[in-house]
């Protein structure tokens, strides 16, 4: 798959990267330099992966940490292998103990909605089933960079200014002080160019490379953990981390104009942008920037999220098999709902039968989509003592509607919203891609597959073009750069269109493809601080 890189409809300030050896994309710069420094080491994709997703951690706070969740599709030993790196409910933590505290529903800050961190155990099992080179050795530059301090980039300044503000308004108790101590200079977020740094950090992101992340849920890190929840009425225990394991899944896929598009099962809800575009497949597409695209797009996203929401839960507790929500007849039934105007999704019934993403590949093969997140910016507000670390939220994807397959339960997995995509070809790899964002995640990974397969755009093409977003019921955003006349003409179709200046609700993302020479062609999100560094 070559591309011409002087052919770009939608101009931008960076040029797609070229490579041989290896790639890392990111979004921001001192994790991409780090997994490309790890390479050159002697370390693979799957190290490079790990020095930039420990990079983030302290390079990007604002988006993820190590108290967050992990998901990795990996291309090794000549196929795809699946990571499950999110965490469950604690055996405390149920629908009667919040109905005997008085609380109904899940708030966002605070101890309720932490679930237990996946994490470090997906960084030690990355490692240990596919890395060359130890963990300590790939956590390196993270650790020096949360010791000697780093200069803070322009996107992670303004994203870390807005969640001081929020913070600030809404935290409120003794057990949020640790965050404003970790993550305020001088009682204000950082400005871009600021030096920032934590020790503390820097001792846990060693303690756990040590390790291979037994500290963190065995040793003395969930010793930390167990004694702060409990101080402030907490459900998290050191029980809970001792008996937490990763899972290794099989993704699953559907087939698009001659493509395999890969996803992650549920808990994640990535098959909700392969139910996208297995309904899109039934239209053709002839040009991008006509509104009849975008309507067909926006009504096939509406569709899918609606059986999205309904059935994607922890598998175990699942109404539907994925295979009959991913099956071509049901997508075919699905895309009969679309015609010229815009609808009100509703749930089907099938058949019975702030994250950062990163993109990493060698010039062995191997090549890795990896995304991890603390949920909503920093996550829960609560720091833990000593440690730097900011604790998650992702258990506010639960429900407390006690007839919902996503209903909380002790050790059940939440509905999740951070998924890595990969895609194949004839059972060989193109590559990894991915679009950071909550719910725009599946919406930007159906527009980026659709611009590189129907519109042949290259990978930063792909990411440059003007998004939208579906919000609820006919609610659509665009972003500013999106021509007017297509605008117009979906409201004259029925859509609800509103201009969203936030390009930062738009996701961030990247994408590494590599051609049948070996060579390998690397976008990365100018909506954020990103990069693609290349060997």
């Amino acid at each position: 798959m070559f591309f011409d890189p002087l052919f770009n409809p939608y101009p931008s300030r960076r040029m797609v990267v070229y490579g041989r050896r290896g790639m890392v994309a990111t979004s921001q710069p001192l994790a991409a330099q780090a997994g490309i420094e790890v390479l050159k080491k002697g370390g693979n994709a799957i190290d490079a992966a790990i020095a930039a997703a420990a990079c983030l951690t302290v390079t990007e706070p604002t988006s993820n940490g190590v108290g967050g969740d992990l998901f990795a599709i990996i291309w090794a030993e000549g196929r795809l292998h699946g990571l499950n790196a999110s965490g469950w409910a604690p055996e405390g933590l149920s629908i009667d103990a919040l109905e005997a505290a008085g609380i109904s529903e899940i708030p966002r800050f605070g101890w309720v909605p932490v679930t237990i961190p996946g994490l470090p155990a997906g960084w030690a099992a990355l490692s240990e089933r596919f890395g060359r080179l130890p963990l300590i050795d790939c956590m390196m530059p993270a650790i020096q960079y949360a010791d000697e301090g780093y200069p803070v980039s322009p996107v992670t300044s303004h994203w870390w200014r807005r969640a001081f503000e929020i913070y600030k308004r809404n935290l409120r108790g003794e057990e949020f002080s640790y965050w404003f101590k970790t993550f305020a200079v001088d009682g204000r977020a950082p400005q871009p160019g600021e030096l920032w740094r934590c020790k503390d950090l820097a001792r846990t992101l060693g303690s756990i490379g040590q390790t291979n992340a037994k500290s963190f849920y065995e040793g003395d890190i969930a010793d930390y953990i167990d004694d702060f929840s409990r101080k402030y009425g907490g459900y998290l225990r050191k029980g809970d981390l001792e008996a937490y394991r990763v899972e290794w899944v099989e993704p699953v896929n559907i087939s698009y104009r001659g493509y395999d598009v890969w996803e992650l099962p549920p808990n994640c809800h990535g098959i909700v942008a392969l139910m996208a575009l297995n309904i899109a497949k039934h239209f053709d597409f002839y040009e991008k920037d006509n509104a009849l695209t975008l309507h067909r797009q926006i009504e096939a996203m509406k569709l899918a999220y609606a059986d999205g929401l309904k059935y994607v839960a922890d598998p175990r507790a699942m109404d539907v098999r994925v295979e009959d929500l991913l099956s071509d007849t049901y997508g075919l039934e699905r895309s009969r709902l679309i015609g010229s105007r815009a609808i009100t999704p509703e749930a089907g019934s099938p058949p019975s039968g702030g994250t950062v993403y990163l993109a990493a590949a060698d010039g062995e093969g191997n090549m890795v989509s990896l995304i991890q997140s603390n949920y909503m910016g920093f996550g829960s507000g609560l720091v833990v003592p000593g440690t730097g670390i900011a604790l998650h939220n992702r258990g506010c994807n639960f429900t407390l509607d006690r007839g919902h397959c996503n209903r909380l339960e002790p050790g059940k997995k939440p509905y999740h919203t951070i998924i890595p995509g990969f895609l194949t070809k004839n059972n060989e790899p193109i590559g990894p891609f991915g679009v950071m964002g909550a719910f725009m995640q599946p919406q930007g990974h159906m527009q980026v597959i659709m611009n590189t397969i129907d519109f042949h755009l290259n990978p930063q093409q792909s990411l440059d073009a003007p998004r939208w977003q579906w919000i609820r019921g006919i609610q659509v955003e665009v972003e500013p750069g999106m021509p007017s006349h297509i605008t117009m003409e979906l409201q004259r179709m029925g859509h609800d269109v509103r201009v969203q200046l936030n390009a930062g609700s738009f996701g961030r993302g990247q994408i590494i493809w590599r051609n049948d020479q070996g060579i390998l062609c690397g976008g990365t999100e100018p909506r954020a601080d990103g990069t693609v560094a290349a060997w």
